[in-house]
């Protein structure tokens, strides 16, 4: 019987793996290279969560490896190129959780704008007035900038056409004529940052995006502009996103995601009255999940039977 590695992470079911594959299933730690490596070593198939490091050197190690099955969307953790050299398939689960994330994205923003969580730590620490947290401005008429335009970014723009505002995207890999379709306007990532009243970060995290809010990216940014991460945490410099907050540069920030998770005790975002942080928690319901680990089973099955995972990751990808 094969051998399939699962990360010791809640959101994959051991249990149901090991149910659907005809396959030994074990979850590990997976967190470091090292642990990685001595956990795989012999395994067909690893399904692996966000915070397992699949480099060059770990797929170089594991000669019996067939799948790395990403229990997820974004594939930033697993070194693409260097699989495919190895003869090694990665799959992802690309749309398992948009609707979640897109209504997390909308609540962040919300709350932001709204200082729902300042008000509620306001009343809890004795305090009752709507002139205690800093000044809320009506939404209506405002301007949204995302930043990439796939389905999550999409499923924003759908959620929010109540709202009046209007909407612009920075998207190279998006034609201009289908943002227009979903009445969005397609527009440089410097325009965004300069028109946008609220910015939200849907990007995956490559070499091009790694760091892109950066000091001189807040700078350009409206002083009440409100910024949502629910992306990934590379894509924000969070000692220049820190600054920011703290001198007014823009008001506030909504994320999900950070650099390193979980984070230390002394991170610099974390306890902040204008940054709300949630734990990684946007892709999360419970139909979310069990939609996930349907489809890695599928994933890992197909490859272990020799046939073309359904989520297989093109290697030669433009954005990879």
């Amino acid at each position: 019987m094969e051998r399939v590695v699962a990360s010791d992470d809640p959101m994959i079911d051991v249990d149901r793996l090991q149910a659907e594959l005809d396959a030994d299933v074990v979850a590990a730690e997976t967190g470091t290279e090292d642990a990685l490596r001595d956990a795989a070593a012999g395994a067909a198939a690893l399904v692996v969560d966000v915070n397992t490091p699949v480099t060059a050197a770990v797929l170089d190690a594991l000669d019996d490896l067939r799948i790395v099955a990403r229990a997820g969307v974004g594939i930033d953790n697993i070194d693409v190129p260097a699989a495919a050299d190895n003869g090694v398939t990665v799959t992802n689960v690309p749309e398992y959780c948009t609707d979640e994330v897109a209504t997390h994205t909308v609540t962040l923003l919300l709350d932001c704008i709204r200082t729902v969580a300042a008000y509620d730590r306001d009343v809890r620490d004795g305090g009752w007035g709507w002139e205690r947290t800093r000044p809320v401005h009506r939404v209506r008429d405002r301007t949204l900038g995302l930043v990439s335009f796939g389905p999550i970014a999409q499923r924003v723009r759908d959620q929010l056409r109540g709202f009046d505002l209007d909407v612009i995207a920075y998207d190279p890999y998006v034609d201009a004529e289908e943002m227009a379709d979903a009445d969005v306007e397609k527009v440089t990532l410097e325009a965004l940052y300069e028109r946008a009243d609220y910015v939200s970060l849907h990007a995956p995290l490559t070499e091009e995006t790694a760091g892109m809010i950066d000091a001189d990216a807040l700078a350009a940014m409206r002083d009440h502009a409100v910024l949502v991460n629910t992306g990934r945490g590379g894509l924000v410099d969070e000692g220049a996103l820190r600054a920011a907050l703290a001198d007014g540069t823009i008001a506030a920030a909504g994320l999900d995601v950070l650099a390193e998770e979980p984070p230390t005790a002394d991170h610099p975002l974390v306890g902040l009255d204008n940054c709300i942080v949630t734990p990684h928690a946007a892709w999360y319901s419970e139909e979310a999940r069990e939609d996930l680990n349907a489809a890695v089973a599928a994933n890992v099955g197909a490859a272990l039977a020799g046939e073309t995972p359904p989520n297989r990751i093109d290697p030669d990808t433009d954005w990879l």
